[in-house]
């Protein structure tokens, strides 16, 4: 059996990598062999992979799951050239009949799972190309592949299929085969992608079919042809019926399946479910029994981890966010008790244990938890106008944010301080419950979670945006704030991305705190200065750590001036900024920078420093240029705002010609940056 398998795979991959002229990666290197690879070799070997499966099929010879998934793999590799089809060509019709079909039938191992592990029938059935090595896998590609590649064969298999499902019709109700008639409707529902493609002559034939060989199985006896009945229905979701009444008669059939004792019909009713919220009658329908909907999708949740089950709830939370909200409360309850049990399994599930299945088991239950974090953070986001719900809820989800941050469970982080960032930007304030996360976020930052500083910063510009009050009364968390700013520029992990995040903190600072921020200005000079004397080879992060003096500047513009002088930084610092103000485009920028000069301006003459009083007058050069191309600025954020773009770091180039940190503080530089400027605007 190994060799068996050994031979089947290394031909497999063998072809798929070098055999295909049209498939290498190299077409100098290997376009000759493969030619001769596909000409000579493969049709020999498609011969013998045929007459073993020939043996197969009339029970002479006995190939292990595999094996027999990497022949049709092969054969599924032949299907597009041409040397290789007219061999293979002949033999789909009995493929189809005598291979394909079998394996998509439903045998006795899967009727046993049906109703003895539904849980793990359902992951089989439906995250079934995660099963890399089952034939059934094997068969719904190479369908998959015939009918896009050799589309005239798309005929060939809907005859078939249309021959199981009239001769179950046909047949009476006690000797009907009900494994044929399922796996007649799953080869149907693999090519639903054909069938309802472009100029497709039978797309406006399916209504029909649905009608009459998917309807009734929603009665039928077994529970694997009602959870089919559903499955197919979500396949073809793009499906536009004609008549109404058949949309109104699947969503009665769909609910009923949602109550039925079968978990697996349950479950594909719920994925069945979400697609049809885009007719408006159905969706005006859910909004009467939304309430009673979800609760059935939380209680699914519970008994099974399928990820797409959190899909559903998140588009349902965000499609009848008003008439959930009544039970905004209820339903946070729910899913925070479905997070934690989800989480309570992954924690004893990993814990001493490194082997794969483990990891396997924590990524699938990774990604159910996932998901319910996204339907968490969907419906606070719905609830930003009932600001005394959204403190109920923080109350709510302490343990969510909690039990994910002290486990350490990364692959959650962002989809928490999502969280975060949605509770304390929605209620536009600082909760007593929030200042407890707090400091939970900065034990965890301290604690080698600092390489997610960009996922936690929305988060804590909240905290110092909404929270400043709070700020000034516990210095503890002004140093707390300091402390995460200073590390980001000394940890070694950290890099200029993440750095950019400190001199977006420290601004938030600065522009929130002034007046209560004096002894961290020196601090906030200090490392910006000597990053930016240092070797920076970023332009975006150059820009922000201008733009962190330039705010200092802004807070106290005589203060920074005395530390820039005491320092002999003064002269460098005003080089840089006006030699490079052509890379501040973005209307912060502008914006920053003239309120900044407009603070030196209202300076006593006795506080500028001698060193830089002769380029003092090119101040209004700047302000004046600042002004004029800040209509540009502001056009272009509006540009590319409706294009749904994030426009907060749109700095046009990162290239190194663009620095000229050498040039002095004098009208030479000013002068030039002017020219370049009216150049632009006309």
């Amino acid at each position: 059996m190994m060799r068996d398998y050994l031979q089947c795979s290394t031909v497999t991959d063998f072809d798929c990598s070098y055999g295909n002229p049209q498939g290498i990666a190299s077409a100098e290197t290997y376009e000759e062999f493969a030619k001769h690879f596909i000409d000579n070799f493969a049709p020999e070997i498609l011969k013998a992979y045929l007459q073993q499966v020939e043996l197969w099929v009339s029970k002479q010879r006995w190939l292990s799951k595999i094996c027999l998934s990497n022949i049709l793999a092969f054969l599924d590799e032949c299907i597009k050239p041409s040397a290789t089809w007219k061999h293979l060509g002949p033999h789909v019709e009995n493929l189809i009949s005598h291979v394909l079909f079998p394996l998509l039938c439903q045998t006795d191992e899967d009727l046993e799972m049906f109703h003895e592990e539904p849980a793990e029938y359902l992951h089989r059935k439906i995250n079934f190309y995660e099963e890399v090595s089952a034939p059934d896998v094997a068969a719904t590609n190479f369908l998959i592949t015939l009918t896009k590649s050799r589309k005239k064969q798309t005929f060939t298999v809907l005859n078939f299929i249309n021959g199981v499902v009239n001769r179950y019709e046909a047949t009476a109700d006690a000797d009907k085969n009900h494994r044929e008639k399922e796996g007649a409707l799953r080869m149907i529902g693999t090519l639903a992608s054909i069938i309802l493609g472009k100029k497709s002559p039978i797309a406006d034939q399916v209504e029909y079919f649905f009608v009459r060989h998917v309807f009734p199985e929603f009665r039928s006896t077994q529970g694997y042809l009602r959870a089919r009945a559903c499955d197919i229905l979500e396949k073809f979701a793009d499906l536009d019926f004609k008549d109404e009444n058949n949309v109104v008669l699947i969503y009665q059939n769909i609910l009923q399946c949602l109550n039925d004792p079968e978990l697996p019909v349950r479950v594909e009713a719920a994925l069945a479910l979400q697609p049809l919220i885009r007719h408006e009658y159905i969706r005006t329908s859910m909004q009467q029994n939304i309430a009673d909907i979800m609760q059935q999708l939380l209680k699914l949740a519970n008994e099974v981890d399928v990820d797409a089950l959190a899909t559903v709830m998140e588009e349902f939370v965000e499609v009848f966010a008003a008439e959930l909200t009544p039970f905004a409360v209820q339903l946070t309850e729910q899913l925070r008790d479905t997070y934690l049990r989800i989480i309570g399994d992954v924690i004893e599930k990993g814990q001493g244990n490194t082997d794969e299945d483990a990891e396997t088991y924590l990524d699938d239950k990774s990604i159910t938890a996932l998901g319910v974090l996204q339907t968490i953070g969907t419906l606070i986001l719905t609830l930003e106008s009932t600001p005394s719900v959204l403190l109920h809820l923080e109350q709510i989800l302490i343990p969510v944010i909690t039990i994910t941050l002290e486990h350490k469970l990364a692959d959650l982080y962002n989809e928490v301080f999502e969280i975060i960032d949605s509770c304390t930007f929605s209620a536009k304030a600082i909760s007593p419950t929030m200042w407890q996360i707090f400091k939970l976020i900065h034990r965890s930052f301290k604690d080698r979670s600092e390489i997610f500083i960009e996922e936690m910063l929305p988060a804590l510009d909240n905290y110092v945006s909404y929270g400043h009050e709070m700020l000034k009364q516990q210095p503890e968390y002004l140093e707390a704030i300091f402390d995460i700013i200073q590390t980001i520029f000394t940890n070694e992990r950290l890099g200029a991305m993440d750095r950019i995040c400190g001199c977006k903190l420290a601004e938030a600072v600065l522009l929130n705190m002034r007046g209560h921020a004096d002894k961290y200005l020196n601090h906030f000079i200090e490392i910006s200065m000597q990053c930016l004397l240092a070797d920076c080879e970023v332009k975006t992060y150059r820009v922000h750590l201008m733009e962190m003096v330039i705010n200092c500047i802004y807070y106290n513009p005589a203060a920074t001036l005395q530390v820039l002088e005491r320092h002999g930084w003064t002269n460098k610092f005003f080089s840089l900024w006006f030699s490079n103000i052509e890379n501040f485009n973005r209307v912060h920028d502008k914006k920053l920078s003239i309120v900044a000069i407009v603070a030196l301006i209202e300076l006593p003459p006795d506080q500028v420093p001698p060193s830089i009083q002769p380029g003092w007058p090119m101040l209004m050069s700047g302000i004046v240029s600042l002004f004029q191309t800040l209509p540009v600025a502001m056009k272009h954020r509006e540009d590319i705002s409706k294009d749904s773009l994030n426009f907060d770091d749109s700095y046009e180039s990162d290239s190194e010609n663009e620095w000229d940190g050498d040039a002095g503080w004098d009208g030479e530089g000013m002068t030039i940056f002017l020219y370049t400027q009216r150049e632009i605007l006309t």
